[in-house]
């Protein structure tokens, strides 16, 4: 969870009504946080929500205090400006970074207390609700330095170089990922990519190689500067809109003059920030049915302005640097937080349950058991797994996977599908461990069929050595099968991930349940495993269904 850092003195910059330490204390809880440690005026707090990324700042932490202490109310307006400067992005980006929104802030010299909160802002966003950089990397300059417009697009890593920060001579991009710390850091990010994105000025003066680092010519802010440039690049447009507005504000609320920039894509042309709210409709019932207290209207709209939302007619609208609002919920557990929790009645137990475990969890309980009394040794492993690992390496097609549109690792880009390639996987990676080995895994699989997805119950198993064989694996298939009292027979079948005549299908009551027999030598291959390999895959689920 995000730790931030302040001093009382600033934060008190912003508050008509002085705040103590103890004051605050009281107040971080309003907005999901704890104070942590004192150092001087300096203080530490922990967020223990995510979702909520403007509160990671001082300015965004104010403006929430403001609200709650009736110092200001409702949505905050931004007196937005117009500037005549461009950013250009070029379609070469389109299969690499595609996004970017940018604005320029002028004012008063930028003070080492501003200078460090807009870095540990930039620093929290980028690494956690911008995935280390992945999603979100945020670049901010010294506008003076920087000759409009900017161009955005993709270079041969090779073409181009320039003076990192921190650096003293210029490096080609790819020697940039080799050698800069920053460069090793984040290079994972641009691996599979042949050409990397630039930002450059109308002199083709570099300013930053996103997502990596700054130039040190066109990329360091000083103490004392009065114009930033400020550029967020991302592979999500919402989220990269969401933090050029954070920052807008962050930057308003210090007392800078916003000035809005076009984005010029191939295809369309954007204005930057976009700071128009949402709304969303709130009933009066919806309050009273989910905290069941009763509130009139005028309560409702006074609640709603001091969370800084705008409230007129049952329409709530939401301030342009959150998107955490995605239902009414939302927007009532708000008004919650703002009436007090502790205010609200408890209500008496009405009824009495008793707790219990499902029906199959005593079949699934019994076939672990079985296995290890067979002298498996159980694994739990990740839900999430990629294709590579379900079908290439088993030599199937995709029989209907469930997958992850966001993903943080393609290594985990979507939800297995079956699980003995999982426990093959176990396998390859404990090859230097003696033989025999004897595994096996339970546990929830999902498929897609259609538009449906469905959840099931699965257990594999596997026995690995020299000897491994059919025979050996039809006898523990034979042993559960009897010891849960289940009548079955092995039917010949075909399946690309097992050896030819050497596989069966398990049938109980005319439907199959699994499948049984040897591994193949280009699966065993392809998992880099060199003992011969047997074994099963059964779905507990339909197990179940026919045992009833």
């Amino acid at each position: 969870m995000p730790t931030v850092q302040f001093k009382i003195k600033d934060l008190n910059q912003f508050m008509k009504s002085k705040l103590s330490l103890k004051e605050i204390k009281e107040l971080l809880p309003y907005a999901k946080a704890e104070f942590e440690k004192q150092d001087g005026d300096e203080i530490s707090i922990k967020y223990n929500d995510t979702n909520q990324p403007y509160l990671w700042s001082l300015e965004g932490l104010a403006r929430f205090f403001q609200g709650i202490k009736e110092e200001a109310k409702g949505v905050p307006k931004i007196l937005l400006k117009k500037s005549k400067e461009e950013v250009i992005v070029d379609k070469s980006v389109n299969s690499v970074r595609p996004f970017i929104a940018c604005f320029i802030a002028k004012g008063k010299p930028i003070s080492e207390d501003a200078l460090k909160q807009l870095i540990q802002l930039q620093e929290k966003i980028c690494d956690n609700y911008g995935r280390r950089r992945q999603k979100i990397a945020i670049g901010i300059y010294p506008s003076k330095k920087i000759t409009f417009p900017v161009v955005y697009k993709a270079v041969d890593p090779k073409s181009v170089s320039f003076i990192p920060l921190e650096f003293t001579k210029p490096h080609l991009l790819d020697k940039i990922l080799e050698e800069h710390p920053k460069g090793k850091e984040y290079a994972w990010i641009l691996k599979d990519f042949k050409k990397y994105p630039v930002l450059v000025d109308a002199h083709n003066h570099v300013l930053s190689f996103p997502p990596i680092i700054n130039s040190n010519d066109l990329g360091k802010v000083e103490l004392g500067e009065t114009e930033l440039f400020f550029e967020a690049t991302g592979t999500d447009l919402q989220s990269v809109l969401l933090a050029c507005s954070i920052f807008s504000y962050a930057l308003y609320d210090r007392g800078y003059g916003i000035l809005a920039i076009k984005i010029k894509y191939p295809d369309k042309s954007i204005v930057t920030p976009e700071l128009k709210p949402e709304t969303i409709k709130i009933r009066k019932e919806d309050i009273q049915t989910l905290l069941g207290i009763s509130l009139k209207d005028s309560e409702i709209k006074h609640l709603l302005e001091k969370a800084r939302y705008g409230y007129s007619n049952n329409v709530v609208s939401v301030p342009p640097y959150r998107q955490d609002i995605m239902h009414v919920v939302d927007v009532i557990e708000d008004v919650a937080i703002m009436f007090g929790y502790d205010k609200i009645e408890p209500e008496p137990l009405r009824t009495q349950t008793r707790g219990d475990t499902f029906p199959i969890i005593e079949i699934i309980d019994s076939a672990r058991e079985l296995l290890v009394g067979l002298g498996y040794q159980e694994i739990w492993s990740a839900i999430l797994s990629n294709k590579k690992t379900l079908y290439d390496n088993m030599q199937l097609k995709d029989f209907g996977t469930v997958e992850i549109s966001e993903y943080l690792s393609e290594n985990f880009s979507v939800v297995r599908s079956w699980l003995l390639p999982i426990v093959l996987e176990f396998l390859s990676k404990n090859k230097h461990v003696d033989f025999p080995q004897k595994v096996f895994e339970q546990g929830t699989i999902s498929r897609k069929s259609g538009q449906a997805i469905n959840d099931r119950e699965f257990v594999s198993f596997a026995s690995s050595h020299a000897n491994a064989d059919f025979t050996e694996i039809k006898q523990a298939v034979d042993f559960i099968m009897r010891s849960l009292h289940m009548d079955y027979v092995i039917k010949d079948t075909t399946h690309s991930s097992f050896i030819q005549g050497r596989v069966g299908e398990i049938i109980v009551h005319d439907k199959k349940i699994g499948v049984v027999g040897e591994i193949h030598p280009k699966v065993l291959n392809a998992w880099g495993l060199e003992m011969p390999v047997a074994a099963c895959e059964i779905d507990i689920s339909e197990l179940f269904n026919l045992k009833e």
